[in-house]
């Protein structure tokens, strides 16, 4: 029996959810080609940081500069997420490059294995982007490792594109992929 998803945004008080998802994501085989930090530096942080996070990400309204969504199972089990960044015109991204356009960002991607091939990431990303598009977004882009092909397929099947510009940053060699919203 296929299980059903619940997609939706973090709550503030889910911390703990959102940081065992997050560290079991640090520890897939495509971790060091698709996070910027490792699983060791990840748990060595303190629970506030995880907090504040948490309570960031669940923020709506034109204050918000980011929101996490979630697949969570029947039984309450978390399995994937993924996070949108809303970027404005003329400041620096995480990359330090400076963002020509407002927009949003998506980070943070992830889904257990044998969740996979279900049509979750689909919906995580929608999600996503319907948020990013209440907010008078009208862009999407991301970056993706040049050596990741399953990320590449993924977000070209969802409706991102090349735009052509490349660099090589913490992890290697990344194309970054956009989409209109």
């Amino acid at each position: 029996m296929t299980p059903e998803y619940t997609i939706r945004p973090v709550r503030a008080h889910e911390w703990r959810e959102l940081r065992a998802l997050r560290l079991e994501a640090l520890q897939d085989e495509a971790a060091p080609m698709a996070f910027l930090e490792s699983y060791d530096v990840a748990a060595a942080r303190s629970d506030e940081p995880w907090q504040e996070y948490a309570r960031a990400s669940s923020v709506d309204g034109p204050a918000a500069v980011s929101r996490q969504f979630v697949a969570i199972t029947e039984d309450g089990t978390w399995v994937g997420s993924v996070v949108a960044l809303v970027e404005r015109a003329g400041t620096q991204d995480y990359e330090d490059t400076t963002i020509e356009q407002d927009g949003g960002h998506m980070v943070a991607v992830y889904l257990r294995s044998e969740h996979r091939g279900r049509g979750v990431m689909d919906r995580l990303f929608a999600a996503a982007a319907d948020w990013l598009r209440a907010l008078g977004l009208s862009r999407s882009r991301l970056y993706v490792h040049a050596g990741n092909a399953r990320a590449q397929g993924l977000y070209e099947r969802i409706g991102f594109r090349p735009t052509g510009a490349t660099f090589t940053g913490s992890i290697g060699p990344e194309i970054e992929m956009a989409m209109p919203l």
